[in-house]
């Protein structure tokens, strides 16, 4: 088996594990009852949960190395490859727009939004494989520098950092209306997590990680290394001035984030590819917007029809809360979704039904 090949499998398997790090977090079975770490910040601050989503975006980026850039390198056109990831791009956008519209039209008292998860992994992807098709490393390492040096300064002559009245709200707020994640009842101000502004840092988080994925294919793992443990203190030396923050997606939290990431692809690294570890995960991991999108669908299906409750109600709540508590019974209903959903990509793999975007 080739060393690409190789890397490839453990590409798979980390890119697996995140998406099931995201079903499990996105899927309890009582909202009011999620461990801190499998919950995010209210605001400023990190949690294992806020990890999750850049720890995805950061893997696109990865992607794009072993796809786009290799494909470049092999003597494919450069116009073609461009016009290949836009249209990927917009499928995933318009899949993330679709899906928020079903939740909308279908789901008693939610209301519509226009951005979310596939639509900033749509736009990310989008960017970085510009970037690697058009730019050269040393261009790509000035984007990121002037991304995060320009949105830390973009944050503070916004004013406040504060839930609703930061800059990134506001825009938000501009552009979308209420047409966002959340809304203030008091001000009528919006936010959403996803939003316009905020999709600036995590380009460069993705960025990082087409970087991350060149020194890798490359074999330079010491300076993935240092550049790992560097990204990871210059982080928590950053969030001294501006704060660690997953809703506004801060230069601070990029860097952490993604010193974080770094250190992880340089553990499946060494375990599926250079010790030969099963790469577990993987079936999640190539059929990983499949997955996504299908437990997205499958949240609001359940609700709509008026199952969830009784399901989780009578197989786990009725039971396991009176022995466990009502945690414990939470978490067992996101274990089983994620085992669920295992199940499906599994038999997914087994008759090689792999849904591409």
């Amino acid at each position: 088996m080739s060393s690409t090949t190789r890397r490839l499998l453990s590409l798979d398997a980390l890119r697996g594990c995140t998406v099931a790090a995201m079903l499990l977090v996105n899927d309890p079975g009582d909202w009011d009852h999620v461990y801190t770490p499998l919950d995010h910040s209210p605001w400023n601050g990190c949690t294992p949960t806020d990890l999750v989503f850049p720890f995805f975006l950061f893997i696109v980026g990865v992607s794009v190395v072993f796809s786009i850039l290799l494909r470049r390198e092999q003597g494919a056109p450069a116009a073609g490859l461009m016009r290949t990831a836009l249209w990927r791009a917009l499928r995933i956008l318009g899949l993330g727009v679709l899906i928020n519209v079903l939740a909308w039209w279908w789901m008693p008292g939610v209301h519509l939004r226009f951005p979310g998860v596939l639509q900033r992994i749509g736009v990310c992807f989008a960017a970085v494989s510009a970037f690697a098709l058009y730019t050269k490393p040393r261009t790509q390492w000035a984007a990121i520098a002037v991304i995060l040096l320009g949105y830390w300064a973009l944050l503070l002559t916004g004013g406040s950092l504060d839930r609703w009245v930061n800059i990134v709200s506001r825009t938000d707020t501009v552009v979308f209306g209420h047409f966002v994640y959340l809304i203030d009842p008091a001000t009528g101000r919006g936010h959403d997590p996803e939003g316009l502004l905020s999709t600036l840092p995590s380009i460069a988080t993705t960025l990082l990680g087409l970087r991350a994925g060149c020194l890798l294919r490359q074999d330079k793992l010491k300076p993935l290394l240092i550049g790992g443990v560097a990204a990871l203190l210059l982080g928590v030396l950053w969030s001294l001035w501006l704060p660690l923050n997953k809703n506004l997606w801060t230069s601070s939290f990029v860097l952490w984030c993604a010193g974080w990431a770094t250190l992880l692809l340089l553990i499946f690294h060494a375990l599926v590819d250079q010790r030969r570890w099963p790469a577990w995960g993987r079936r999640f991991g190539v059929n990983a917007i499949a997955a996504y999108a299908g437990s997205e669908l499958m949240q609001i299906v359940l609700p709509a029809l008026g199952w969830q409750g009784p399901l989780y109600q009578h197989l786990f709540a009725s039971w396991i809360t009176p022995l466990a508590g009502p945690y414990v019974a939470s978490l067992s209903w996101a274990i089983a979704f994620v085992a669920l959903w295992w199940l499906i990509v599994l038999v997914m793999d087994r008759r090689h039904i792999y849904l591409k975007l």
